[in-house]
């Protein structure tokens, strides 16, 4: 009876063993372990920090705006200037023509603008133009031996796609977070004029607007731009801008300095089942109704030649 329990409790030991070495990966079995490291190797220098410095007049009170007020009493003629700075992020997407992208909001109003590259230069920067609709900015530097990210499709982007966001978050230098693409096309936020954000739980932090999300491959395939953060920090809800659009918009700034957009004129809204019967529609019509036409714009342009069509 003996032999046979301690029989038996060999087996168990023998498959509990090969159990635990079944268990392992395949890649951790004398081979080195999955890293991002050789990704960003190639990606991190392409990050930059980016701080501006806004000059603005420090009238706290409206009687110091009044010129008399400030005669009378033999205060200087204009109020001192106080400075403020802010931080944010950046990425090269041209190394050749020094082209850096990052978000409106991080340069607005911006009376200086500073970019720090990954090896420690300093460099001033100049706003080539931007678009606050979309609250994209594309600055210039001038250097030598800069490194650019290559770009992606955003439009391949699908929900569960692992994505790394970089940047520089309260200030820290080249932070990497990484997580998925949580959704695609997210828009109604009222964070922006024009919404197409791609949502991801990557760590997105106050200092990573401007910064990059990034694909595994290492291409840029957003500009990571908001969270939502109801008890003010990260709750793994952050946003960015789709790759594609923000080229879109790049291409207008470099050919025109600005984004210039066409207007229809029209207001609509949704067809509701409410609002079909009064438009003798069926109950389950779908669609959109023309509410209003705003006067000389395109839409009543055409409306007054198809009515002048008609009428002759």
């Amino acid at each position: 009876m003996l032999p046979m329990k301690r029989q038996l409790l060999a087996l168990l030991m023998f498959l509990a063993a090969h159990a635990a070495v079944a268990a392992l990966p395949a890649q951790l079995d004398g081979a080195p372990l999955p890293s991002l490291a050789p990704m960003l190797e190639k990606v991190t220098p392409a990050v930059v920090n980016i701080s501006t410095v806004s000059a603005m007049r420090s009238e706290d009170h409206p009687l110091l705006r009044d010129p008399f007020f400030r005669w009378f009493f033999e205060l200087p003629r204009d109020a001192p200037e106080k400075r403020s700075q802010s931080l944010g992020s950046g990425v090269i997407v041209d190394a050749n023509r020094g082209y850096v992208l990052t978000n409106h909001h991080v340069i607005e109003n911006a009376s200086e603008i500073h970019v720090t590259l990954n090896d420690g230069r300093e460099l001033k920067a100049e706003m080539l133009g931007s678009d606050p609709e979309t609250d994209v900015a594309l600055l210039q530097i001038e250097a030598v031996d800069l490194n650019a990210i290559p770009m992606g499709n955003s439009n391949q982007l699908r929900v569960g796609d692992f994505v790394v966001a970089i940047g520089n978050p309260f200030g820290l230098s080249q932070t990497v977070t990484s997580g998925i693409v949580s959704a695609l096309g997210r828009s109604g936020l009222g964070i922006e004029g024009y919404e197409n954000f791609i949502q991801t739980d990557a760590s997105i932090n106050p200092g990573n607007s401007g910064g990059p999300l990034v694909n595994l491959r290492g291409e840029l395939v957003g500009i990571n731009t908001a969270i939502l953060a109801p008890s003010g920090g990260n709750v793994g809800i952050g946003f960015a801008i789709p790759v594609n659009m923000v080229e879109a918009i790049q291409r207008q700034i470099v050919e025109f300095g600005g984004v210039h957009r066409g207007t229809f004129g029209v207001t609509m809204q949704t067809l509701s089942p409410d609002l079909a019967p009064a438009l003798r529609l069926p109950p389950d019509a779908r669609g959109a109704v023309v509410t209003g036409i705003r006067l000389g714009c395109c839409a009543c342009r055409a409306a007054r030649r198809r009515s002048g069509r008609a009428s002759e």
